[in-house]
Order: structure tokens, then sequence, then C-alpha cells
């Protein structure tokens, strides 16, 4: 973000086979949190999630997509202008449906969610993406008939230390760790952590210390606690906590399907985006980061939230409500944790937001 004249960037990825625009440029007032689109493309189709690095073009700053479609790919864009245009061609992932990606080792890695598998393309020095080099196919099913016949990668993102790469698997009910060669482009598989059957585990995200992670499950809401020790490349489970309150989950309430999972810069709290409830929750964390409580929850200002992000300054959140077509914005309030929206955007099909 720009602090000179108090005006940072945004960026919303959202699915164009829906009406979306694609990837929106937004700029950020830093004193109001407000949204202001400055330019769109849908050069990428279905760009569902959106990653932040660098290249050598004007700027510096890449921005990177997945295009979750049938056949997948992922793609560069120059963001130095209000209009993102894109860098090289767009790269085939050789694997269907992305809806994920991370930059870890030189490398973009994507994971797979039709095909259960995680990608890795090389990052070149301008920016663009090379050609896939390895494709990590994961293996293994649920009790979940309907979603988990299949390994369904989700997510994948590298540790705090930047040794690992971690992929998050619903189908599987489990989480990989992977060791990456910056080399020659390959993952290796490390070991596979089990969570508890059924539960369908859609994102992690770590705490800011870096010794435990924090697994949001899509087929049940709840999130699972886990010890990280990232010396071992070892991925403990160590508690297992509702982001719903009951009455929210019982028999007669509506389906809820968590979609995304947030830590505070201090650790001291966790906010998850809750699709069917329409819902963020707050928990807080205790000081050992082992034990998540259920505080409250808000509405999302909006239907559907599939991404939740918090501002690089640690003081707002930001809500991507998919089928009511837009991005809420929240102010946190630093004793409590609980978020209260001050505004929305217009940004039809949202899926995904990021701030550079």
């Amino acid at each position: 973000m720009d602090s000179s004249n108090g005006v940072g960037r945004a960026f919303i990825g959202s699915f164009t086979s829906a009406g979306g625009r694609g990837v929106t440029a937004a700029a950020v007032d830093q004193e109001t949190g407000a949204l202001t689109v400055l330019g769109a493309t849908d050069a990428v189709p279905d760009p569902s999630y959106l990653a932040l690095g660098r290249g050598s073009g004007p700027g510096g700053a890449v921005l990177y997509a997945v295009s979750e479609t049938e056949q997948g790919a992922a793609a560069a864009l120059d963001i130095s202008h209000d209009v993102p245009r894109p860098i090289g061609a767009a790269r085939p992932v050789n694997g269907d449906g992305p809806t994920h990606l991370a930059l870890a080792g030189g490398h973009l890695i994507t994971a797979n969610y039709g095909s259960g598998s995680v990608t890795v393309l090389p990052v070149l020095a301008d920016g663009s993406i090379g050609a896939a080099g390895s494709v990590l196919q994961h293996e293994g099913s649920g009790p979940d008939t309907g979603r988990q016949q299949g390994p369904h990668a989700h997510q994948v993102l590298p540790d705090p230390s930047g040794n690992w790469v971690l992929s998050v698997d619903l189908g599987t009910d489990s989480v990989r760790i992977c060791a990456l060669d910056p080399d020659t482009g390959t993952l290796r598989l490390h070991g596979e952590t089990a969570l508890r059957p059924g539960t369908g585990p859609r994102h992690l995200a770590f705490h800011p210390e870096g010794a435990h992670a924090y697994v949001l499950n899509e087929l049940e809401p709840t999130v699972t606690v886990c010890r990280w020790d990232a010396a071992a490349g070892v991925l403990e489970t160590v508690d297992e906590t509702s982001v719903l309150p009951v009455e929210a989950t019982g028999d007669t309430a509506a389906a809820s399907y968590p979609s995304e999972v947030v830590v505070s810069h201090d650790g001291r709290f966790l906010w998850v985006a809750n699709r069917g409830h329409d819902s963020i929750s707050v928990l807080t964390l205790d000081a050992t980061g082992e034990k998540a409580s259920l505080v409250t929850t808000v509405s999302c200002g909006g239907h559907w939230p599939r991404d939740l992000a918090l501002d690089p300054t640690g003081r707002r959140l930001y809500a991507a409500n998919e089928r009511s077509g837009n991005v809420a914005w929240f102010t946190v309030d630093p004793e409590t944790g609980i978020p209260s929206q001050e505004g929305s955007l217009e940004a039809p099909a949202a899926s995904c937001v990021i701030f550079a």
C-alpha cells in the first residue's frame, strides 16, 4: 500500500461465467477503508483466487490468478496500470478446476480441486509463468459420498519458515506436507495429517508466531487447531471448535459452508466466513494459541461470503460476497475483535480480495 497519499490498492477476483468482471483493481482509502473501482479485465476466465508476487516489469508487482475452469490455467498480470494487463500467456496447470494458488521458491503452485492435485509452474524473471513442471496427485476419499468420492485439493500455501508447502484436501480429510525442490520445481510428499473423517478441510491459516495452524472445515462448521513443527515438518491436531452457535448447527438449521479463516496480526483473534449462515464468526485465541473460543457472529454484509481478508493494517476485514455480488468492509474493534460494517462495493460474483 502507498501510505504517502493515503491510498492503497486491492484486487478482487470474480467468476466471469456468472457475470463477474474478472479481475478488478480498486483504490483503498486508508482512512475509511472504502474501495473505489479503478478498472477491470476479463482476460482470465473465472479468476477465482489471486496471489501477489514481484517481477522485473514496471512497478515490480505482479498479480497471479487461477482460472477455475474445467481445463484449468494460471495467469500473470501487470498491475502497474489501473486496468491489469496479462504478462505472457496463461499456462495450463494440467489439472481440473484450480481453486487456489501460492508462491514459493520461485514457483507458482496451484491447488486443483477437480482433479485433486497440486501443480508447480516456474515464475520467470519478468514475472510471467512458464509451462507446468510437475504435478503431485493426491490419493484417497472420505465418508461424504457426495463431496468426498476422491481427492479435492482446495488450498496450497508455504509455511512461515518457507521450508514446506502444505496442501489442504477436502476430499481426503487431510493436510499434506511437501518439500519443494526450487531447482527442479518438484514437490516431494513428506507427510500427511489426518483430520476427523467427514469434516472436509478447506483452508488453513497460521498463527503469527508460526507454531500453530488453524484448519477450517467446510463440510462441518468447525476449525481444527493444530501444532506446527517447522523443523520436522509435522502438523499435529490438538482441538476442534465449532465456528457457529449451537442453534445454527442443529438438525433444523440451514446448511452452512465455512469458506475462509483469518488470524489477527497479534494472534488474539480468529475470524471465519460462513456461506449459508452468511456471517463472520469471531473467535478468541488463548495465550498458547491452542484454544479457540467462539464469541459471536455478525452479518457478512451480503450473501454467500466466499472469501474474507484482513487489510495490511490489521484494522479492517473485507468479505467477498459471491451471490449478492458485493465486497463489504468492516472496522475491527481492537479490544473485542468484533467487526462493524462500514461500507460495500458492488462486485458481481465476487470470489476473493487481496491487497497490494
